[in-house]
């Protein structure tokens, strides 16, 4: 009898972990649909993406762009349409893998964790668009502001958009520090006074980000990316506080 148990639960653990297999690539594949899509769309537009969105900021300098590959200019556009769908798929992408933890929380648990895909995309967009308006540019304009007689400034093109690139993302996933803050929160994995606490830390650590992440030595340029951080880490507290009253409210 025991032996019959035994194999029972032997299959029942086949057939859970088998579940979560089937689960998780549907998710892969339901979050690919979603990349491909935005791709499809971004290399419709894929003109006014690139001699607007992208070299927008290099035209406002006045910074000259070069190609210096053979095919680069085919590979830069398959690049900026590749990494175009995954940032405008990014809240598919979301949803999809809180669609794959949700079987694993609890009813309350659920109830928040829906509302995570909407306001971490909002972060995320947030930090990309301060990138683009306010970081990008500053950071440009630095750049050419700096000339030689001796020498000709001019970029290659490969290398602007991986520094454009590196910058959003960059920036996207740095505003999320207020969800992270959130999600650690209601596992009470951290608490607003341990934040609190460590404020002093968190403001040295946040100007070395901001001297290793700003490619020039100017203070002002390094200010503009730190402020933000500030806030963000402020901001961080009072949403850990806030998750620390509805676990108190669940509780209760």
């Amino acid at each position: 009898m025991d032996d019959n148990n035994k194999i029972e639960d032997a299959n029942q653990t086949e057939m859970g972990f088998f579940s979560h297999l089937e689960e998780l690539r549907k998710r892969i594949m339901l979050a690919l649909v979603g990349v491909i899509l935005a791709c499809v769309a971004t290399a419709y537009y894929i003109d006014p993406l690139m001699n607007i969105i992208l070299l927008g900021p290099a035209k406002a300098v006045n910074l000259n762009l070069q190609n210096l590959k053979p095919f680069g200019i085919p590979f830069l556009y398959i690049k900026v349409i590749l990494i175009s769908g995954v940032i405008l798929s990014f809240p598919v992408i979301l949803y999809q893998i809180w669609k794959f933890i949700e079987p694993g929380l609890y009813d309350n648990e659920k109830k928040w964790a829906r509302g995570i895909t909407f306001f971490t995309s909002l972060c995320f967009f947030t930090g990309v668009a301060f990138a683009y308006y306010v970081m990008i540019p500053s950071m440009l304009g630095f750049s050419a502001s700096f000339s030689s007689p001796g020498i000709k400034n001019d970029i290659d093109v490969n290398e602007y958009f991986g520094f454009i690139t590196m910058m959003m993302l960059g920036a996207g996933l740095i505003f999320e520090m207020p969800m992270v803050s959130f999600i650690l929160a209601r596992f009470n994995i951290i608490t607003a006074k341990m934040l609190r606490k460590y404020w002093r830390h968190a403001i040295v650590a946040i100007l070395i980000l901001a001297a290793v992440l700003t490619p020039s030595p100017d203070p002002i340029n390094q200010m503009i990316f730190a402020t933000p951080l500030f806030i963000l880490y402020e901001i961080s507290i009072w949403i850990a506080k806030f998750a620390e009253r509805k676990i108190k409210s669940t509780e209760e």
